[in-house]
């Protein structure tokens, strides 16, 4: 029997530092890989899987400005970055056997689709994997914002957010061994405390439709697998 699954249909929000080497820039082919038999296995337990993947690995908005730059200039140049990584991210897991299709939020439509909500839902329906690019299209808002949003529109049960931490903590554990971790938080503490969880908008967004997110480590093996099933993982944000 196909095991009993709490999520069905997931948005999987990735940092573009996802796909990076070990200096945390560019797209390493062997990280691309290993993200790829992670969708996989879950798309193999039936999960209907969209991606959002941000571009922290090709630019940073923030070294732009520090000299001048203007900001929706900057911000363009980010949404381009996630095109790339959408592109090696979908030849990864189509090498891996799972169908997939890059949506654009700026029209492309020589390397993508352009983003059209109920195309989207049809490849979900048909157990494609849908990576949607280019942010929400427009300038001042983060890839978080856009998996919030993506996330609403294609009807999803939960926000994944993939990190390098084991859920969501009070302080920094890399550098306070006290620090403590939340297994669960509220909307309102998670803004009122300014943990970084997503961005300020795309929480906003999740507790205004009642849409959950969950951070867990993406590396640990098993975790997100574990999460679908209904285990307690990570740091659960919720009403």
């Amino acid at each position: 029997m196909p095991p009993t699954l709490k999520y069905k249909r997931v948005l999987l929000k990735l940092s573009g530092e996802a796909l990076s080497g070990p200096d945390g820039q560019s797209i390493d082919p062997l990280r691309a890989e290993d993200i790829a038999q992670r969708v996989r296995e879950v798309v193999d337990m039936g999960v209907e899987l969209a991606i959002v993947i941000g571009a922290g690995n090709l630019w940073r908005g923030a070294q732009g400005l520090e000299r001048g730059m203007d900001r929706a200039t900057a911000d363009y140049m980010g949404m381009l970055g996630t095109v790339m990584n959408a592109l090696a991210l979908m030849d990864a897991i189509e090498r891996a056997g799972i169908l997939t299709r890059v949506q654009t939020a700026i029209e492309m439509r020589s390397v993508a689709e352009p983003y059209i909500r109920r195309r989207a839902m049809r490849h979900l329906e048909k157990k494609r994997v849908v990576i949607f690019a280019g942010g929400t299209g427009n300038p001042f808002f983060s890839t978080d914002t856009a998996a919030a949003l993506r996330a609403m529109e294609m009807g999803a049960e939960v926000v994944i957010k993939a990190t390098k931490v084991d859920g969501v903590y009070d302080s920094d554990p890399k550098t306070n061994p006290n620090a403590i971790k939340f297994d669960k938080l509220t909307y309102i503490d998670t803004l009122n405390r300014r943990l970084q969880v997503m961005d300020s908008t795309a929480v906003s967004l999740c507790m205004e439709n009642k849409l959950p997110i969950l951070v867990l480590n993406f590396w640990d093996t098993g975790a997100l697998k574990r999460a679908l099933l209904g285990e307690a993982v990570g740091t659960l944000v919720t009403d």
